[in-house]
């Protein structure tokens, strides 16, 4: 069957492209998903791969030739490579049976997941193998880390790793290969099979214009790190290769990541994916908003008796604790009702009023602060909202938290108390147009019915956006919620 090869489909704002590089030539066998051309527009590479196993048969446009998309620049005939090369398996079936044993041994792809929709690139977070290690099906290979969630690849089958593409802090994009594993293989196998692979990588992951590129340098395939799809080295790779200052002598000590000064040392780090993001939104927040803080300050001990009066009673009931933030949730959910500006979000030029209660929990993990949303807070019970925070705190700490966790939200809720924080005057977390800042409950002097009395008391702050929100609105968003947990009982009254 006669394939015809064409040129990807261009961008928008892209006219035309050039064929740089041929990668086959007439009458080559190829086979399925090798490049067979590159093609250049102003802006990046799109490599052409074949769709099937075949034969080259004719090539219409050569090297430096402007071509349109889906223009067809070649063809290839499917099938005929298979059948050859099915032949010369039976044969080399015949005379080295052995060979058999490495034949089973099939090579699955090791890709980045899809990403979401909002997700333009990841980075490789944690390999869990190394080359060479024997793993099980569903075993986890690699952590991808994206702007919001970590992301796990397992393995697909058992096998044997083999060649590990992208290491550790590569960025790279869905669906991208990084990696092989050796379905079906023993570490015996793998091992045997290493070196053919090296043998003809250098010849599959460059062009013949950089590798004429690399004799110039006086480089090999081994000492350029490819940074195209699937590892392919590209011109720029070789000349940082070239560039790279030449090692230290062997009786040089390795440069540590901390740089000792006498008694005094400092490391760097690199900042996470997530934390870099942390940072922009941030800064975005406090730029782009004219954000002002309100504070109030709330009894606690309606709230301490209650709790301490029926928690053991609750737990044995619903099976989970009763604590503070079920009490949060619902006084701020009743607020949101009575305030509909606040459960709002500007969008260009409209002001978006949401009729639903969705509430963000800023949560504390080990890669940073991330707000998972609690959905339909209005129809959740107490002990509903305690299993809810639960799951997503559980989550959030063993880096399981998915994109559906973590999409959406209108209002949030953020507790420094946990940590001793006192007061404090907390930030929008984007698009939403507000969020409460609770904190420690501490025993304070109050003045009540002309004596003074030792209370729990806690400061509440609510940062919000006067766009959207006036003055006399946050104010008496916020004194709703402090009259709901001084008194409980109208929660349940809804008054």
């Amino acid at each position: 069957m006669t394939t015809e090869i064409k040129v990807p489909v261009l961008p928008e704002s892209v006219a035309d492209a050039t064929v740089a590089t041929w990668h086959v030539q007439v009458g080559d066998k190829v086979t399925r998903d090798q490049v067979l051309v590159d093609i250049e527009t102003d802006k990046v590479v799109l490599e052409v791969p074949a769709t099937s196993d075949g034969v080259i048969t004719s090539i219409t446009q050569e090297e430096g030739a402007t071509v349109l998309g889906n223009q067809v620049i070649g063809v290839f005939s499917a099938g005929e490579a298979e059948s050859s090369s099915e032949t010369e398996a039976k044969a080399e079936s015949k005379d080295a049976p052995a060979a058999s044993t490495e034949s089973s041994a099939k090579v699955i792809d090791i890709v980045v997941p899809v990403l979401p929709e909002s997700v333009a690139d990841a980075t490789v977070a944690t390999w869990h193998v190394a080359e060479g290690d024997t793993v099980t099906m569903d075993q986890n290979l690699v952590d991808i880390e994206t702007d919001k969630v970590v992301l796990e690849v397992v393995a697909q089958d058992n096998g044997v790793i083999g060649k590990i593409i992208h290491v550790e802090g590569d960025t790279v994009l869905g669906a991208q290969k990084i990696g092989e594993l050796n379905a079906g293989a023993t570490a015996s196998v793998a091992a045997t099979a290493a070196p053919v692979q090296d043998a003809v990588s250098s010849d599959e992951i460059a062009s013949p214009s950089v590798r004429r590129l690399m004799s110039e340098k006086g480089l090999t395939a081994a000492d350029v790190r490819g940074t195209g799809k699937g590892g392919r080295i590209s011109k720029e790779d070789v000349e940082a290769a070239a560039n790279k200052p030449a090692a230290a002598p062997a009786s040089a000590p390795a440069p540590a990541a901390s740089q000792e000064l006498g008694e005094r040392s400092q490391k760097r780090v690199p900042m996470t994916r997530l934390r870099k993001t942390i940072a922009t939104r941030l800064l975005e927040a406090k730029n782009s908003t004219a954000m002002l803080t309100t504070f109030n300050e709330v009894n606690m001990k309606p709230i301490m008796d209650l709790r301490a009066q029926y928690k053991d009673l609750f737990e044995k009931t619903h099976d989970t604790r009763l604590g503070f933030m079920s009490f949060y949730v619902k006084a701020v959910t009743e607020a949101l009702k009575r305030y509909p500006a606040v459960n709002a979000s500007i969008d260009g030029d409209d002001i978006v009023y949401h009729n639903f209660f969705d509430i963000s929990i800023a949560v504390s993990t080990p890669r940073g602060l991330v707000t998972p949303v609690l959905r339909d807070s209005d129809q959740l019970s107490m002990a509903g909202i305690e299993n809810g925070i639960r799951d997503l705190a559980i989550k959030g700490r063993d880096g399981k938290l998915s994109m559906a966790d973590m999409t959406g939200g209108n209002f949030t809720i953020t507790n420094g108390g946990v940590f001793g924080s006192l007061l404090s005057t907390p930030i929008l977390n984007l698009p939403q147009a507000a969020i409460l800042g609770m904190h420690k409950i501490q025993d304070r002097p109050m003045a009540v019915d002309g004596k003074v009395e030792i209370l729990p008391m806690m400061y509440l702050a609510l940062s919000y956006d006067h766009r959207l929100i006036d003055g006399k609105e946050s104010v008496g968003f916020l004194v709703t919620i402090k009259e709901l947990l001084e008194d409980p009982t109208r929660l349940l009254l809804d008054v």
